[in-house]
């Protein structure tokens, strides 16, 4: 039952995230989503380390916003 209440909250949080994105620019959907992408690299490769998780949240950022702007076509 846990498992169940956890996912619900899960989908819950989601969603309403999701919904939040909705009037963002195609390079501010780019910068979250590359930061957020990033980060969970950068924890995984450093084993955890906040230094690297941040570091991994800054650089996917950075690559996500550019990705973002050519989509624009700027």
């Amino acid at each position: 039952m846990k498992i169940r209440t956890q996912a619900s909250i899960a989908a819950a949080f989601l969603t309403l995230g999701l919904a939040g994105c909705a009037g963002m620019s195609p390079s501010e959907k780019g910068t979250v989503a590359g930061a957020a992408i990033g980060g969970l690299a950068g924890n995984a490769i450093s084993g955890g380390s906040a230094l690297g998780t941040v570091g991994g949240a800054v650089a996917g950022g950075v690559i996500g916003h550019e990705v973002g702007e050519r989509r624009e076509g700027r």
